[in-house]
This record gives C-alpha cells, sequence and structure tokens, in this order.
C-alpha cells in the first residue's frame, strides 16, 4: 500500500501526552493534525501511513515556544525584510521550536514600522507547515526606562505612547501579541489597561518599578515579565523590587533565560522553587549570531562582540544572547533537578496557554497541531515535525 500524502505514523516512542506519558507508543498524524495517539498494542492498522521507526528509548515531546527570539543564523527580525523571517522559520526546528513570537527591540520608529510591517505581512502568508510558525509579534521597546535599557539604544526610548502603539498595532495588521514596557514610567499603567481590554499581552520589563508599583501593574492587567532577573531592580530587604513581586504573586508568570549567563544556575533554581513549573516559561532571546561562529555582529544598529557562549555589547553589557530552546530545556533540568514533564511545561504548555493558542499548541493530544519534537537518550534534539512535516533530522555521522 502506497502511504498517503501527509499521513504519518510515529511508532515506538515514549510520547508525553499533557498528564500521561505513554510507553512505546505511536502518534497518527493526518493533514498536518495529531489524529490518533495511544500505546502500540493498541494499533490497529499501518496502512496508507509513511511509518516512522524510532528508538524506544526516545521521546517525544510537545513542539517549544518562543515568545522571546530576536534574531538567529545572521537573521534578526528588525531586518524587516522576507528573507530574515524565511531564514528564521526554517532554523528554528533544529533547535526544537515550531512556532516563536518575532521580537522587535528599541530602535527609530521607522526602523520599528519597517520590521512591523513586514513581520504583518509575512504572518498571514506564511508556509502552511514545515516550517516555524510565527504566532505573531513580541514589542521589546521603546516604552522601557532607560535606568535599565541593557543593551536596547537609550537614545530611541520613550515613554509608553498609546497613539503610538495604535499606529504600530494598525501597521503590524494586529499581529503584536506581547509588549513588554515600563510601567512606572509615564502613560504606563495606561498602555497596560489598554493591551488587557484588547487581548495583548503586558509585560513588565526593562524596568525600575518598586514592588508597589508592580502591584499597581498587576492590577491595571499585566502578568507577564520579561527575562526575569536581567535589566529589572533586584531583590532587596526592604525593598522587595520586581524580582520580589514575581516570587509573591501568583498572577504574574516570568520569562527566563536558562544559558549559564544570563542567570546563574543557582538563581534559576531559586527561581523554580519560589515559581514552580507553572510559572516560568524558557525563553532564548536570542540574536542573529546564534548558529554562526564567533565574531562582531550587529544587534539594533550596535555592535556585538561574540565569544565563548556570549554576546556583549564593546562596554560589556550583555546583548541577547545565543542560546538554543532546546539546550535551555536541557539546562533547566540539570539546574533545578525537575522532570521532564515539567520542562516541558515551562517550554511548551506555557507559553501556549500565554498566548492563548493552546487549543492547538502545546501538547500532543488529539485534534492539535503536529508540532512534535524527538528527544534522544541525550535530551538532545533528534528530529522535529512542524505542523505533521518533518522539518529536521539530525544527521548521523
Amino acid at each position: 500500500m502506497i502511504p498517503k500524502d501527509n499521513h504519518i505514523l510515529l511508532k515506538g516512542i515514549q510520547i508525553y501526552s499533557n498528564d500521561t506519558i505513554i510507553e512505546n507508543g505511536y502518534i497518527k498524524i493526518i493533514d498536518q493534525k495529531i489524529a490518533e495517539l495511544g500505546g502500540v498494542a493498541e494499533l490497529i492498522t499501518e496502512e496508507d501511513f509513511e511509518v516512522v521507526e524510532v528508538p524506544a528509548h526516545f521521546q517525544a515531546v510537545p513542539g517549544f515556544i518562543d515568545v522571546h527570539i530576536h534574531g538567529v543564523n545572521g537573521a534578526d527580525t528588525m531586518d524587516g525584510t522576507t528573507e530574515a523571517l524565511d531564514t528564521m522559520v526554517t532554523a528554528l526546528p533544529k533547535e526544537g521550536t515550531t512556532s516563536f513570537l518575532a521580537t522587535t527591540m528599541t530602535q527609530e520608529g521607522k526602523e520599528i514600522e519597517k520590521a512591523l510591517i513586514n513581520a504583518g505581512e509575512y504572518i498571514q502568508q506564511q508556509p502552511a507547515h514545515g516550517k516555524a510558525e510565527i504566532l505573531g509579534l513580541h514589542l521589546e521597546g521603546p516604552f522601557v526606562n532607560a535606568k535599565k535599557a541593557g543593551a536596547q539604544p537609550i537614545q530611541h526610548i520613550v515613554d509608553p505612547d498609546l497613539v503610538l502603539f495604535k499606529e504600530w498595532q494598525e501597521l503590524s495588521k494586529g499581529t503584536i501579541k506581547l509588549v513588554t514596557l515600563a510601567p512606572e514610567q509615564p502613560g504606563g499603567l495606561e498602555m497596560i489597561r489598554y493591551l488587557k481590554k484588547n487581548g495583548i499581552i503586558a509585560s513588565i520589563g526593562h524596568t525600575d518599578a518598586t514592588f508597589e508599583q508592580v502591584g499597581e501593574a498587576i492590577e491595571a492587567g499585566a502578568n507577564h515579565v520579561t527575562h526575569l532577573f536581567n535589566q529589572m531592580r533586584g531583590l532587596h530587604h526592604r525593598e522587595p523590587g520586581v524580582v520580589g513581586a514575581v516570587f509573591l504573586r501568583k498572577e504574574l508568570i516570568a520569562e527566563i533565560i536558562v544559558d549559564g549567563v544570563h542567570v546563574h544556575p543557582e538563581m534559576v533554581n531559586l527561581a523554580y522553587k519560589n515559581k514552580q513549573s507553572d510559572g516560568l516559561i524558557l525563553i532564548t532571546d536570542s540574536m542573529r549570531a546564534k548558529c554562526l561562529k564567533n565574531g562582531m555582529y550587529d544587534l539594533g544598529g550596535q555592535e556585538v562582540i561574540v565569544k565563548d557562549g556570549k554576546a556583549v555589547l564593546a562596554d560589556g553589557t550583555l546583548a541577547g544572547s545565543i542560546l538554543k530552546l532546546g539546550h535551555a530545556v536541557k539546562n533547566i533540568l540539570t539546574y533545578t533537578g525537575c522532570s521532564l514533564e515539567e520542562a516541558v511545561q515551562m517550554a511548551s504548555v506555557n507559553p501556549a496557554k500565554q498566548l492563548n493558542v493552546f487549543d492547538r499548541k502545546g501538547s500532543i493530544a488529539v485534534g492539535k497541531d503536529a508540532d512534535i519534537v524527538i528527544l534522544d537518550g541525550n535530551m538532545e534534539v533528534y528530529m522535529t515535525f512542524c505542523r505533521g512535516s518533518l522539518s529536521y533530522k539530525r544527521e548521523e555521522n
């Protein structure tokens, strides 16, 4: 029997499906969706399917979702070109990322607008399957606090401006899904209330907000925090700051860069013990140098030096990462001793729920998009399916 197009059977694998682990399981994929799954002993027929045999000790987990990524493999969202986004959607399945938010950064208004227009048009006509899917845009800046600029160019930082944001959202064709802003800046709370009302995630980031000001932001509708610990008021015994608010307020879910550079492994563990797996989202915050050699690269018009796993500006300020999301999953397992189920929650489930796409992504379940990552015995990405198509398979030496 000749297999039908888009009919794939993954067979003989450990499957992490919602709250259940299926040993020696199978997954049937039909037309980009998960059609059936269970134990191989329950499998009735293999006819009409292309059978993909997988080693029994390998694991199938839901595709990873990166809500904060600027670039990879020489491309950046701010390039404002179709070619740049093509590069990103092609490269990311190699690290297990099957969907993401293309992330902008603080820059001249015309440069941000160029990136927004390009991404909005791209999202409307992106490939139906076979590549990582852009779920929308993450606007990181320019509505941040210059005191916590990090690699965001200070000269282009502005106070939260609702009129300007509405113009940008229109230019992006309504694809901005998450906005990083400093709530303590003039206009910050007003913008958060607007974002909440319109179903857009308001994220507290690049901020010098006090504990009390974070509380006001939560009341206004903020429920997300951009790269926990990095470029925010830290924990102090007389002023709990943003970090203290993250630890104490259940309303907040926090991104974290688990590369061992941005956040010390023990601080990652501290965050995990405080927030647990349902309170954290693994991100990369990666720049165009990811997957490339050491050298000089551009980030928002600034020179970035990449060497020995670090990306820094000339003054030593960290400038994004070169972290792969699959490695973040492996690192969180090592740093915290959490289970693979918990790591999957932080890399797949939580971002899907936060973006309100859990009905079709974030877990291996019948009816959902067939975004599936196969991990080998060393927790390395072996194979990635994006909406039912094999997008990456590691070449064996």
